[in-house]
Order: structure tokens, then sequence, then C-alpha cells
């Protein structure tokens, strides 16, 4: 039984979202208890019960609806395709949800979805951990201070060496319907932090391609936004990376600051550590970033990375002490980026966004 003044949360899908990212966050997370996990996989639950001794294990989503007393937040870490109907079950049964990026497998869909939560009066937000990368957080810290200048250019990667195929992986499939392929996976965070960085954009131009021998789905996406402020942001995600760039570069008219490899946190997950652990999010100098102009540099600390910041925003809001941590809506926004970019790369033009956009 949860104690007084914690949630009670039930997680939809053990694997990677479910097993690494949400479950061990929300046991972490002050005033959530993990008590129930779904699925119907039986080596997933035998591991769900071996990681989470004291969460009920179920094999279907009615056993989590059917549960009394109801769980007091429900987690969709389920495949993409499954996003907007477990969240439209859960808004109908008046239960908060968090789900998982992307929030839809189309911006329409994700639209509806949103509006439907508004009527509903429920509580509705989406999982865009990158937001507490610290390389993110180091990037936000250097505009506030005023370090860069006036920023003109923004560059992010999210590239890996992994060229087998995921054989028998949904994300694998190029059925439309499942949102597999690396833009709707890093993609989706990538867009959503220059966004948040720079604000909204103006036009998209992308390069959507298929490297890997076999591959059905993009593995290997460049995509250019120019924003409403006048910067640029330019993004990579790719599998077949035998030698990436800096993971992240922001020019501006005082000074730049570059930084390699990818946040500690996804890694520190997999191998069993949370925010609780010793050196949960942080990194050694010698992964600091530089910041400076011509010869004169120096050395810039990294934020520690706090992947815990969103659940404990979700305890916020569930109390009624703030929003939500992820407005739902910047999600949508996401997803339109990303038809953009198909669109672009399809068309092999500049797809215009906002009030004068180009007609679907």
């Amino acid at each position: 039984m949860a104690t007084s003044g914690t949630s009670r949360v039930g997680i939809i899908g053990y694997g990677l979202a479910g097993r690494v990212f949400h479950a061990p966050l929300v046991a972490a997370t002050p005033g959530l208890e993990l008590a129930v996990i779904v699925t119907g996989d039986p080596e997933r639950a035998a591991r769900a019960r071996s990681d989470h001794p004291d969460a009920e294990v179920v094999p279907d989503i009615e056993a989590l609806f059917g549960r009394r007393p109801p769980v007091d937040l429900v987690v969709v870490a389920a495949p993409n395709q499954a996003h907007v109907p477990l969240a439209r079950r859960s808004i109908a049964e008046g239960i908060p949800v968090v789900v998982d990026k992307p929030l839809a497998t189309s911006a329409r869909d994700g639209r509806r979805l949103v509006a439907e939560a508004d009527r509903a009066g429920g509580l509705l937000t989406v999982f865009q951990n990158r937001r507490w990368d610290g390389d993110f957080l180091t990037v936000r810290r250097l505009l506030a201070e005023g370090r860069l200048g006036r920023v003109h250019r923004f560059e992010s990667r999210f590239e890996r060496w992994r060229p087998a195929l995921r054989e028998g992986s949904w994300r694998e499939d190029p059925d439309p319907a499942l949102a597999g392929g690396l833009l709707f996976d890093l993609g989706s965070h990538l867009i959503d932090q220059a966004l948040v960085l720079f604000g909204p954009a103006v036009s998209v131009y992308a390069e959507v391609d298929r490297r890997r021998t076999g591959s059905a789905v993009d593995d290997d996406t460049f995509v250019a936004l120019t924003h409403a402020g006048g910067v640029r942001s330019h993004l990579w995600v790719g599998a077949l990376v035998a030698r990436s760039g800096p993971r992240v570069r922001v020019l501006g008219d005082r000074a730049g600051y570059t930084r390699d490899g990818m946040d500690v946190q996804e890694s520190q997950l997999g191998a069993g550590l949370g925010p609780r652990s010793p050196g949960w999010g942080r990194e050694g100098a010698e992964r600091d970033g530089t910041l400076g102009a011509g010869p004169e540099t120096e050395r810039v600390p990294t934020e520690a990375g706090a992947y815990e910041a969103f659940y404990a925003g979700v305890v916020r809001a569930l109390a009624g002490d703030g929003p939500v941590p992820v407005d739902p809506g910047d999600a949508v926004t996401v997803l339109e980026v990303i038809e953009a970019a198909r669109r672009s790369s399809s068309t092999g033009t500049v797809v215009h966004l906002g009030p004068d956009a180009d007609a679907d």
C-alpha cells in the first residue's frame, strides 16, 4: 500500500524504456511508489519481479486498469504505436499519464490526444528526459550567463556505431504506423532540445537516409532548422557512424562551446545505478567541454545530469504545486517538425512552418 502522500505508479511495458529508464527513476523518486508493472512477456515479467520485488507484475492492461484501489499515475513505456491508445485509456479512467517520447506517431494524433486530455482536465506529460542531460544543462547555463554572446549556430549529434540490424524489433519495421527509425527515436530528443534552447522553427530542411545493409528504416538523418529568432540548428542522428563529431557545438559572436561524448545517465541506468548512487549524472573532468574564441579557450565543467528532475516535476504537478515538467504541446510541435523533415527529404525542398506553412 502507498503511504500517505505517495502516488502509486503503474508502468506499461518493460522493454528498454520501462526497464532502464522509467522503473528505476520512479522507484527512486520521493512521493512515488512503483506499484504495478505490465508486461505480457514471460522473460520480462521474471526480470521485473527480480528488479522490483515489491511491485505487482501483471500480464495485460485490464489487470492494471481493473485494479482496486487504482493506481494514481500511469506511465506508458510501450512501443510507439501504443502510446495514444494507452494514454487515451488512462485519460478515460481519470488517471494522470506520462507518455514516453514520441507522444504519438503523427502530429494529428498528438493534437487530438492533448485536446482530449484538456477536455477531461487530465494530467498528461511526455518523457523528454534529454532536457536533463548534463551537456544540455551546461548549454542552457552558458546561454543564461551570456558567455556565448548572440548565438547564430547550434550543432547537436546523437551518433552511434551500431551497424547490425536489431532483427525482429518494431524499431526496424518500415510500417509508418509503428514510427520506427532514428528520426522518431533519437531525433525526437534533438529537435526538442533545439526548440527549448532557441524557440520555434520557421523552416526545416532534412536528409533522411538508410545506410545499413538491409535497413528498412531511417538510420542516418540530418535536420536543419531555422528558428524564428534567426539561429540555425544542425542536427544529426546516425547508427552507422564510425567516427562521431562533437556531441554539441554552439557558436556565438562572443565565444563558442564544444563538447564530446554522450551524457552518462543512460549508461549508468543500464549498469543498475540511479539517482541515489554515488557519482550519479557526473562525469570526469577529462570530458568537460571547451569554451572560447580563437586560441583563447577554457575548460567548462559539465553540469550534473538530472533525469530524476522529470519525475520530481511530476510529483509536484500531481500535488497541484506546479505545471507538468514537459508541456505535451511541445511534444506535438516536435512531431510537426519530424513530419516536415520527412516531407523535406522526400521532395528535396525546404519546408516552411507557422502561419505561412506549406500545405500538406
